[in-house]
């Protein structure tokens, strides 16, 4: 199950950025320009249904953004609380699925954000449409979505290959984070390796398994977001470090 792998993830998870903190600035900047210039500067409430730690959220917030956050793994969601509340960071967070977002939260929200390419985590596009169709109905009539996603039409056939992530050096101690990706077809299954050494005993190594990702493209996305009531759907590709699909229930642009 993903929630396991994630849960597994969470303590290793900052590891993965070469600086998390400045990650965490420099999307925060990144999607407010593409908020505003999409959504308008009257968005406030901001849902962001797949937190994870809080690389998202906790930017946002410290933009003035009022947030909530939720995520399928427990620990992760027990992390990104720690975090914002080390940051004085007052964001309301949840356990919740992105298919089950309208049973856990009543109000409805300006914009909903799903990063990291998380929405490819669901094996069916049966299962996206549900989640985007759980989107429109948590958001409000001007409101919308926006997400981030890799574009699997570029990356082609996927079959055993190394995905590098970082290496973390201090002094002798050195830290090296890389995935391994086994292709399935229209699939494919990951695993985390976390490998750290000291420079005099043996290194160690976490190993986190059980991830899996469906190749579904972005021209699909597209479609399954106009299928969910989105009248709006737009995909930038140079203004975040994966590519944005933003779904907009307003059929015209919005304009700050």
């Amino acid at each position: 199950m993903i929630e396991a792998y994630y849960d597994d993830l969470a303590p290793f998870y900052k590891l993965i950025f070469p600086d998390w903190e400045a990650s965490v600035r420099r999307q925060a900047i990144a999607l407010k320009g593409v908020i505003q210039e999409y959504f308008g500067t009257q968005v406030s409430r901001i849902l962001d249904a797949a937190c994870g730690i809080g690389t998202q959220c906790i930017g946002l917030a410290e933009l003035g953004y009022s947030l909530t956050a939720s995520d399928l793994s427990r620990n992760a969601v027990s992390m990104a609380r720690a975090e914002a509340h080390r940051r004085g960071l007052e964001i309301e967070f949840a356990v919740a699925d992105l298919l089950d977002l309208s049973n856990i939260f009543a109000q409805q929200f300006d914009l909903i954000i799903a990063c990291d390419n998380v929405i490819p985590h669901l094996l069916s596009e049966g299962e996206i449409l549900k989640a985007f169709l759980e989107f429109h109905h948590c958001t409000t009539p001007k409101g919308g979505c926006m997400i981030s996603v890799r574009d699997y039409a570029a990356l082609g056939l996927i079959g055993t290959q190394i995905y590098p992530r970082t290496v973390h050096i201090d002094g002798h101690r050195r830290v090296i984070c890389f995935d391994l990706w086994q292709g399935d077809g229209d699939y494919y299954d990951f695993t985390t390796y976390v490998v750290k050494h000291d420079g005099t005993e043996p290194a160690t190594t976490h190993t986190i398994g059980g991830g899996r990702y469906f190749c579904v493209t972005i021209s699909r996305l597209e479609h399954l977001l106009r299928q969910a009531g989105f009248n709006n759907v737009v995909t930038l590709r140079e203004r975040y470090y994966q590519p944005l699909l933003l779904g907009l229930k307003s059929a015209k642009q919005v304009s700050p």
